[in-house]
């Protein structure tokens, strides 16, 4: 069994939007500010989190996360990666290098914006990194199961994963019947639904009801949610049972 903590729900801007004085960037309602997308997954004895935006460090403060194996990549977008070098921490307390789980597209991505931290004279201080290729094939850290689950993020592939019973999903707007078929059985599903208006790479709030349906899982969490979508309390009334928006700081449970 793992814990499943949202570090972040927000979309690649963050809400409140900077700027913005919509009813929703003003908002009081706790569950209407919202980091960049990301979340911890822990054991007792693993702890990994899937993606490092550019909130990482605030997230790993906020949400009191002790020690960090591995970090896993969904794909390489800025709000994805940007807030990698802060895992140098970690590095110092551990006195170990960090895991870093990417495709070819985002090592390609990592290595470029993070070159001090692959440079064969590497400074002292920098991050301590240690890249392991995705391939598509289930892979394990330490006592936790990951599947793969290629999604498209328009025309670029990208990952969610499953962790037992849980599905990860974010930034997708197509998944092929034959990965649809990795995610059927889920308890827990989590997925992107980013406004309410169609949008090139991302699914819409609509598109997102109508996929959870389709799946059938247990429970459903929407995630990468704009400012545009509309106040998190509105939205908890027009969902059918079963189907929730996610909020930072969200913990559910996964068996595996």
């Amino acid at each position: 069994m793992a814990t499943i903590t949202f570090l972040g729900t927000g979309t690649s801007q963050g809400v409140p939007f900077i700027g913005c004085s919509c009813r929703v960037c003003t908002s009081t309602d706790s569950r209407d500010k919202r980091l960049r997308t990301a979340i911890w997954v822990q054991s007792e004895t693993t702890s990994v989190v899937i993606d490092t935006g550019p909130d990482f460090r605030y997230q790993m403060l906020r949400a009191q996360v002790p020690t960090l194996n591995s970090v896993v990549y969904t794909h390489g977008h800025k709000d994805h990666v940007a807030g990698l070098d802060d895992v140098r921490a970690y590095n110092y307390w551990q006195n170990s290098a960090i895991d870093l789980y990417a495709d070819a597209f985002t090592e390609e991505v990592l290595r470029r914006e993070f070159r001090y931290a692959f440079s064969d004279t590497p400074y002292p201080g920098i991050p301590v990194l240690n890249i392991i290729p995705l391939d598509g094939q289930p892979f394990k850290i330490g006592d936790i199961p990951f599947v793969p689950i290629k999604v498209m993020h328009y025309k670029l592939p990208i990952y969610g994963y499953r962790i037992g019973d849980f599905t990860y999903i974010t930034d997708a707007n197509y998944i092929a019947p034959e990965e649809l078929e990795k995610i059927k059985g889920s308890r827990t599903l989590v997925l992107n639904a980013l406004r309410h208006e169609p949008h090139i790479s991302h699914f819409s709030f609509s598109e997102a009801v109508a996929l959870a349906k389709e799946i059938g899982a247990e429970q459903t969490f929407l995630t990468h949610a704009s400012h545009q979508l509309g106040l998190h309390e509105e939205l908890e009334q027009e969902l059918p049972e079963g189907i929730h928006m996610a909020y930072d700081g969200l913990v559910v449970e996964t068996r595996y």
